[in-house]
């Protein structure tokens, strides 16, 4: 009896996976146009649309179909705000307001341009003047939560402008979302910096920094407010805390000069601070240099650490372990600044994979699976970064290959 059992499960088993592989094998242009226009904006087609992203797959055009779904409103309210709006906190709420970070992301995909910007430009994206919303405002993020509450079509009332121009920065001192007022508020608000490049790597190279643990990094440049015996331990630094900070913080250094400012008393939560950069001509009482305060934290942990007096910045993971992120070896492994160190980030193998995989799972409803999965997106990454790093054809394309599931 129980092989009998086993028997007519098996059955079923097969007899479901065929009729499942017999459905994908059938899916006509109409099934592949509407399941294309469902992942990449979450609601079905008009009809209309349909029948013209149908016509453009009977024509072999399917890049065109993809294109013609995008055309609706939805994929940059519904899609690209709730995929990007988890990289503007720590929490990863995907239920947090638009602000300066998403609409800029999602002006950047929209108009083309070229996606590395979002870790180096000079770029921000403003709400329409005609909507009357509050103006933009360094200090809070009254525009963006308007924008929001009046549902607005962000495919059509997002405006480029400057950082420079908004944020009182200098055009050297911006670097994408990094310099983002919702950037500043997540990830520079007190601690030590070091949060910004954190979360940079989940949100932009999809790795945490225990994945980038190489302890044969030289420690020359480790801050002094970490122990070298923790514990009373040596051993724990050495086999441990060396393996990220040796590569983090002479990275990280390229934030010494920016801080976000808010009333700690009134405002516990900083909804109404700014981002604070020091120019050249402001001074830190605490470090005597432009470094902001905050890189002496508990400096007395280990004095004879690496103090900061610059934002000067080296990669030492251009070897080691971490050369596999597939750094750029035409650009100098070292420079001054956020913008330059973004750069950095932005123009290596790792950036431009991660960008693709995080596309193919939000398309796709999945992780990479088999050898197949990760070809395509080795080509697409590939393809990425040859054609002016465009996201928006990274969507076209995911979309393309999913279209049969």
């Amino acid at each position: 009896m129980k092989h009998l059992v086993r028997h007519i499960n098996s059955l079923s088993w097969v007899l479901t996976c065929s009729l499942v592989l017999c459905a994908q094998s059938m899916a006509g242009p109409r099934e592949q146009a509407k399941r294309i226009h469902d992942r990449l904006t979450g609601i079905p087609p008009s009809a209309a649309v349909l029948d013209q992203m149908a016509a453009s797959i009977n024509q072999g055009d399917i890049n065109q179909a993809a294109y013609l779904a995008m055309d609706n409103p939805a994929f940059y309210a519904v899609t690209l705000k709730n995929w990007i709006t988890p990289w503007t906190n720590e929490e990863a709420d995907v239920f947090a307001p638009l602000n300066d970070y998403s609409a800029t992301v999602i002006g950047i995909i929209r108009d083309d341009v070229d996606f590395r910007n979002i870790l180096s430009g000079d770029i921000l994206y403003v709400g329409d003047n005609s909507l009357n919303l509050p103006a933009y405002s360094p200090n809070n993020n009254a525009h963006y939560q308007a924008l929001e509450d009046q549902h607005a079509n962000l495919q059509a009332v997002l405006q480029p402008t400057t950082q420079s121009a908004l944020l009182g920065l200098p055009a050297d001192a911006t670097a994408g979302v990094i310099t983002t007022r919702a950037g500043a508020k997540a990830f520079f608000k007190d601690g030590t910096n070091r949060a910004m490049f954190r979360f940079t790597l989940i949100n932009h190279l999809c790795t945490d920094l225990e994945g980038l643990k190489d302890t044969s990094r030289a420690p020359d440049r480790i801050r002094q407010d970490i122990s070298r015996s923790p514990g009373g331990d040596s051993r724990i630094f050495n086999n441990s805390c060396v393996g990220c900070h040796s590569g983090m913080d002479p990275l990280a250094q390229a934030f010494a000069y920016y801080n976000y400012e808010y009333d700690v008393n009134a405002d516990p939560e900083g909804e109404n601070g700014r981002l604070q950069y020091n120019t050249a001509a402001q001074i830190d009482p605490q470090t005597g240099t432009r470094v902001q305060g905050k890189y002496l934290i508990n400096s007395n942990n280990f004095p004879f650490g690496f103090i900061t007096d610059n934002d000067n910045w080296s990669n030492y993971w251009r070897a080691g372990l971490n050369k596999n992120l597939g750094w750029d070896e035409s650009s100098p492994a070292q420079g001054s600044g956020a913008k330059s160190m973004g750069w950095e980030l932005a123009n290596s193998q790792k950036f431009a994979q991660c960008q693709v995989t995080k596309v193919f799972e939000n398309v796709c409803l999945r992780s990479p699976q088999d050898a197949n999965d990760r070809a395509e997106i080795a080509n697409m990454a590939g393809s990425f970064r040859q054609n002016g790093y465009q996201l928006k054809q990274v969507f076209a394309d995911s979309a393309n290959y999913c279209k049969g599931e």
